[in-house]
């Protein structure tokens, strides 16, 4: 009797605690109530022996588990996405026969809009506000269930979502696994909540002509970011939006059918096109006030393709006989010893202060007024500045073009009046979601580029840049993120077919990862991602200058595995 009732328990690590015992077939929201304290942040999912699950899975054997909270970027993630739900519920009851789309981030909130016969105003988002905390208040669950696949276009053909009813039509599977909350029954990419009750810490900003879900964030300690507005931001995200209309590229499902009815080229081409028009356009901006703005700043988050838009920004300025000089703030690192340590006390070589502020900031006034100077040499290998002899003089009408990540921060440049500087930001802001819920966030595509540069120029593999991802993602909140509506101009460089190319180098590397990794979970992620995108396997259409080239390789350009 006793070795039948030991074998109805099983042994479980919890937090590297433990082990505890709990009956065999308890859900993980059971065993999370145990641990979860009022103080400590909401706790929505779990990392099983290295594999995320939801916590409605039942633990049937000895296992090890990590809670996974809404300060954490996973939970974010699972949070955000369970609050689109509601939202989405919310809006198609109070506005029979809408569309909702979810658009973009901004201002640390998902950008959504309701389609209605008319357009939404501020006082509706009051009353969509009062629907989800309706909604919250029941406590609904969020049900899972597997059906067959012309069973949910069905469904979604019913609502109206022909985005999610083409996307479908590239499934491998036979099946596809849906949610339902109350009435309404919806496929997103990833985990949900166990029910609507969990989803207690909202806000919805109006920002014409959408509507702003604000969720706890994990840059922010898993609490509700303050708004701000970034009209510039916005306004690019708005221009790649109608782009995606003109060239009639909404939904990956839209790219899909291009590559298999192998029309692409032709839409690769006026991609390229576009980006060398807006930098173009740039490059004559710079020309036109060259007397007022003589130095150009670059700064954007990693793999935003900076190397290859400044070498491209110089071609069109050379093509305005215009002669740009470059001057890399590498070079500028202040000796290697007095490098400022972050928390763990290690190098930060992020930190602003690990350049020479003086030293730069008194050699480019030197500069800008005419003086030749002799700038210094960074050695990597010994760590110290150097004087090789390479001197600087330029002429009134030559800028110079200074790229990094803490280019739009002012008191990087602090001897230059501001009126000097023209700031340009670029990022890769994804152009296309997956379908009108599942939107592709702009970190995953950089971190994409990033696995794939990482190992053709690093020697690293997907392991090693998962691994560094959130110090990069850290710095960029504090370095780049909080200065970029201070631009002059922005640049958007992502490229609607990118995924579509990126998907065949990245996923072998992704599948590297093994289920020992703490990394595994985040790895199976991204790969679920990629297998929307039908891969395109031809290469000869995208030209040497494209900035895709710096992570593929193939580029016109020497430095762009810099």
């Amino acid at each position: 009797m006793g070795n039948n009732k030991e074998k109805n328990y099983i042994a479980i690590t919890i937090n590297d605690k433990g082990p505890f015992k709990y009956e065999k077939g308890i859900l993980l929201e059971e065993i999370a109530k145990d641990f979860q304290k009022k103080e400590n942040y909401l706790i929505v999912a779990a990392i099983v022996e290295n594999q995320l699950k939801e916590l409605k899975y039942p633990l049937n054997e000895d296992c090890e588990i990590k809670f996974v909270d809404i300060s954490t970027t996973i939970g974010s993630r699972i949070y955000q996405r369970s609050l689109s739900f509601v939202f989405i519920r919310a809006c198609m009851e109070l506005f029979s026969g809408c569309k909702v789309s979810v658009e973009h981030s901004i201002s640390k909130g998902l950008y959504c809009e309701v389609h209605y016969k008319r357009p939404i105003e501020l006082e509706d988002t009051a009353r969509i506000e009062k629907r989800m905390q309706e909604i919250i208040t029941e406590d609904t669950q969020f049900e899972k269930s597997r059906i067959p696949v012309d069973e949910a276009k069905d469904i979604f053909r019913e609502y109206g979502q022909i985005g999610k009813v083409r996307l479908l039509k590239y499934r491998e599977k036979p099946y596809v696994n849906i949610y339902q909350c109350g009435w309404l029954k919806n496929y997103f990419y990833g985990y949900m909540v166990p029910s609507t009750g969990y989803l207690k810490d909202f806000k919805l900003q109006f920002y014409a002509p959408g509507i702003v879900l604000q969720f706890p964030r994990a840059e922010d300690g898993g609490k509700l970011p303050v708004f701000h507005e970034h009209p510039k931001l916005f306004k690019v995200f708005r221009e790649s939006e109608k782009w995606g209309e003109i060239l009639e590229i909404d939904y990956v499902a839209a790219l899909n059918d291009l590559i298999i009815t192998q029309k692409e080229a032709e839409f690769i081409r006026i991609a390229e096109g576009l980006h060398e028009k807006k930098i173009a356009e740039l490059a004559d901006s710079i020309t036109e006030n060259l007397d007022e703005k003589q130095v150009v700043l670059i700064a954007g988050p990693s793999s935003s393709g900076k190397t290859t838009f400044a070498e491209r920004l110089m071609i069109q300025l050379k093509v305005n006989g215009v002669k740009p000089i470059s001057i890399s703030l590498d070079d500028y690192f202040v000796n290697r010893q007095d490098t400022p340590l972050d928390e763990k006390g290690q190098y930060d070589f992020e930190s602003l202060y690990a350049i020479d502020l003086k030293l730069f900031n008194k050699d480019l006034e030197r500069i800008t007024a005419g003086e030749e100077v002799e700038i210094p040499t960074f050695n990597f290998h010994t760590g110290r500045r150097e004087y090789n002899g390479k001197k600087i003089r330029i002429e009134p009408d030559q800028p110079i073009i200074l790229e990094g990540i803490h280019a739009l921060n002012d008191e990087l440049t602090a001897a230059i009046p501001k009126n000097k500087k023209f700031k340009i930001y670029i990022s890769a802001l994804t152009q296309l979601n997956i379908d009108e819920h599942n939107r592709i966030p702009t970190t995953d595509s950089r971190l994409i580029r990033r696995i794939v540069r990482d190992s053709k120029y690093r020697s690293k593999n997907a392991e090693d840049t998962l691994a560094m991802w959130y110090s990069v993602r850290r710095g960029e909140e504090k370095n780049i993120f909080p200065f970029q509506e201070e631009a002059d101009a922005m640049f958007n460089s992502a490229l609607f077919y990118e995924l579509s190319i990126l998907k065949k180098y990245a996923e072998p590397l992704l599948r590297q990862v093994d289920n020992t990794s703490i990394y595994y979970s985040e790895a199976k992620r991204l790969l679920k991602f990629l297998s929307y995108f039908v891969a395109l396997e031809k290469e000869i259409d995208i030209p040497r200058t494209s900035i895709l080239r710096e992570f593929i390789g193939g580029s016109a350009f020497h430095h762009a595995a810099d």
